[in-house]
């Protein structure tokens, strides 16, 4: 029984760490993302503001290779 506590106490700190290092990856790739220009993630903070049948869109579609067949 005292080894089953010891093996869920180390899986708890791996998942622990395992979770806060993907958060970090993310929050960066975010970062990195709005510093290059690639996305602007301003535009969707007012998205739940101006969400109106009639709002411009935040971003232009792109047909992909399936819809244009």
């Amino acid at each position: 029984m005292e080894t089953i506590r010891e093996i869920q106490a180390y899986a708890y700190v791996v998942a622990t760490v395992f979770l806060v290092v993907m958060m970090y990856s993310y929050l960066y790739h975010l970062y990195k993302a709005e510093k290059k220009g690639t996305r602007n993630y301003e535009q969707y903070g007012d998205l739940a503001l101006h969400d109106n049948i009639d709002d411009t869109p935040i971003e232009t579609r792109t047909p992909s290779n399936k819809e244009k067949e």
